[in-house]
């Protein structure tokens, strides 16, 4: 199998160029920025991560979002059609539809996304799905939500930065519910997906079998860093009067970080599951997140 990733200098990519080539898989890489790219007709997929990842406040403005996220992938997709590669995999992301949800989300929730990213992402999707297929190619959509791995420089990091210095976690008292996904079961989920030609095109949320609360997650960092769960038990009403006056005093990233850890998103990937035919990821959400916070200690 030969495996073709734009994108692959970015944390995701990087890993799975790592995990993939641990099992054997060949990797070629390309790099989309520069003109005059071309894919390589002798891989089997294209692995299309390539895209302002996260809604980092870096970007200059909204509209670069959708030419980068959107109408890049788009162009990549008509090369793709172009070629002799037979899958096309667009990793889109969970924030395409929700970016926080008191429901389960599947793959029927109606798409409502709130940032440039994930209406960015939604809209590469419904490029790429108004493309009538030609025999014998197959495209496959996956929203992941929150990956993590070895190199996560993201929400996790911060998290186990307050733990490594022992600060209490002020967020106790609220039993969230938030879905994650461990870099080694995309990657799975991704060659079974290449190696199963009986599967037909579609989208597929992805998230490792388990949610789990922010307050659990802070647990498992002190666990795994040996040291007693230090938190805060600030009540639940007090936090959303908090956030308010720092969304009144211009602070808006402040009110969103809080929001990212103290929300619900819980998703389903019972689809993908029933799609491969497996009833489980390789790694449990726990056992994914303590490989990573170790990843974090070295």
């Amino acid at each position: 199998m030969r495996i073709l990733i734009t994108g692959a200098s970015g944390f995701v990519g990087r890993n799975l160029k790592h995990l993939f080539e641990q099992e054997g898989v060949e990797i070629r890489t390309l790099s989309v920025r520069e003109a005059g790219w071309q894919l390589d007709d002798t891989c089997d997929a294209l692995v299309h991560l390539a895209g302002i990842e996260k809604d980092s406040g870096t970007v200059d403005s909204e509209e670069e979002y959708f030419k980068v996220n959107a109408y890049l992938t788009e162009e990549v997709f008509k090369a793709f059609l172009k070629s002799d590669i037979r899958d096309f995999i667009f990793i889109s992301s969970i924030k395409a539809v929700v970016d926080s949800s008191d429901h389960i989300v599947t793959e029927q929730t109606p798409a409502k996304p709130v940032t440039p990213y994930g209406k960015s992402k939604l809209l590469a999707e419904e490029l790429l799905s108004k493309i009538s297929l030609p025999a014998g190619k197959r495209l496959f959509i996956l929203r992941p939500c929150l990956i993590h791995g070895p190199g996560d420089t993201g929400n996790l990091k911060t998290l186990y930065k307050i733990a490594e210095k022992g600060i209490p976690y002020p967020f106790a008292a609220i039993e969230n519910r938030r879905s994650y996904l461990a870099i080694d079961n995309l990657r799975s989920v991704i060659q079974q997906l290449i190696q199963n030609p009986d599967l037909s095109s579609s989208t597929f949320n992805v998230s490792d079998d388990e949610p789990i609360s922010t307050a659990s997650l802070v647990d498992l960092m002190y666990k795994t860093l040996h040291k007693s769960p230090r938190s805060l038990n600030i009540p639940a009403g007090l936090i959303k009067s908090i956030t308010k006056v720092f969304s009144a005093v211009g602070l808006d990233l402040v009110e969103e970080k809080i929001g990212k850890l103290t929300s619900n998103l819980e998703v389903s990937n019972a689809k993908i599951k029933s799609a491969l035919g497996i009833d489980k990821l390789p790694l449990s959400a726990e056992e994914g997140l303590i490989k990573t916070i170790k990843s974090f200690k070295k």
